[in-house]
């Protein structure tokens, strides 16, 4: 039992620590949330800052959040668990937990407005009443959330009304306030913008794409997948994971040309927003399901796990590395610090990012080293049990 856990934790904090890469480099192209092409790039550099641009969201846009929220859900389960055998509930300290969570997120927010710690505190509530379920009903409610049922509900009554112009999603009249604070040289202005105007814009934006509903059925998922063991042996799941990479192989390309033809098959607007968030968020589950199940069988290949494994220190101290890199970025790009949004394309980005990601990783493995647990994850441990 003692070695199924112990590899279960090394693959899922190799896992762990893929997804903050990657959301590092895709942090790093978009300016941290602010859009901006700069002016008198070489030719040269544009076709290859959209090519890097292009591929990156194809591989990782909606997939790495994915991924980090399906393990936010295993995580409960391990949380759980271990208080279960004790003979403790876990309920209750872990809505203590996830408002803890929500402190750090504000922190993050001031710094990045596309902070997701935020959501997962307030989302996170949804694993509670669903701790004592049976696995039925735990996959079946995963499911329906990702089934995307407001959208669907949305689509319908839509389509039985007068073809109307739907305007333009809520969120952008909050996403075009940015260039007020962001690109300033007040850190005081940009903190108090990315905690207002930048919040609502993304609070806005999270549910306008479906993301909520998304991201609660992935946190049950999460917790469905630990109770399942399916990390906690993975040679032994071998056939489950293989499954999971065929049906996701097979269901990715129609679902997303299918997406992709929307603008073409569907003209009125009020119908096709609706069809967009729900094809979007299946054809980004397929491609996660492609991830996910090729990392873990990938995992057995004694070559790719010790390749794996140096991403393991980056994902032990997830919340550490996810705060700093909200820290950095805004001070490389922002007005306020160096200012790089106005010279720096996609290109130059993602050198910078991988640059970023291999100190985080070299910060990560000697702390690592000498310590249990990363320093917020530190702080957010004894905070957890602390005498109530």
């Amino acid at each position: 039992m003692q070695t199924g856990s112990n590899k279960r934790l090394h693959l899922v904090d190799a896992l762990r620590g893929f997804a903050i890469v990657s959301i590092m480099l895709l942090h790093n192209i978009e300016h941290f949330d602010f859009y901006y092409t700069p002016e008198s790039l070489p030719a040269w550099i544009v076709v290859v800052d959209k090519w890097i641009w292009d591929v990156l969201f194809f591989l990782f846009s909606g997939k790495s959040y994915a991924i980090f929220a399906l393990l936010f859900g295993f995580t409960f389960y391990i949380q759980m668990s271990r208080q279960q055998q004790r003979g403790a509930d876990f309920g209750g300290r872990f809505a203590w937990r996830l408002f803890l969570l929500l402190l750090f997120g504000i922190v993050n927010t001031a710094f990045y407005q596309g902070d997701i710690l935020t959501q997962y505190a307030v989302i996170g509530l949804v694993l509670i009443p669903f701790r004592k379920v049976n696995n039925r009903v735990l996959i079946w409610s995963a499911a329906f959330l990702l089934f995307q049922p407001t959208e669907w509900l949305r689509f319908f009554i839509s389509s039985t009304q007068a073809d109307v112009n739907p305007g333009d999603p809520a969120s952008w009249a909050y996403f075009g306030q940015m260039h007020t604070y962001i690109t300033g040289s007040s850190f005081i202005d940009t903190v108090v913008g990315n905690l207002s105007n930048g919040k609502t814009a993304v609070v806005l934006w999270t549910w306008e794409n479906g993301r909520v509903l998304q991201t609660a059925g992935l946190f049950l998922l999460g917790f469905y997948l630990g109770r399942k063991e399916y990390f906690n042996d993975y040679q032994s799941s071998r056939k489950f994971w293989w499954q999971v990479l065929i049906v996701s192989l097979l269901a990715f390309a129609p679902l997303y040309f299918l997406n992709k033809s929307l603008d073409t098959v569907v003209d009125r607007e009020v119908l096709r927003r609706p069809l967009q968030t729900i094809f979007g968020s299946w054809t980004n589950l397929a491609f996660l399901g492609i991830l996910l199940s090729g990392f873990v069988l990938l995992y057995s290949q004694k070559s790719f796990k010790l390749l794996a494994n140096h991403l393991s220190p980056i994902g032990r101290m997830s919340l550490s590395n996810y705060i700093l890199q909200s820290i950095m970025g805004s001070i490389i790009y922002y007005g306020f610090g160096l200012g790089l949004y106005r010279y720096t394309g996609a290109t130059y980005s993602l050198l910078i990012g991988i640059a970023l990601a291999v100190l985080q990783g070299l910060f990560s493995k000697w702390w690592m080293k000498h310590h249990a647990q990363g320093p917020l994850e530190t702080l957010w441990h004894k905070a957890t049990w602390i005498k109530i």
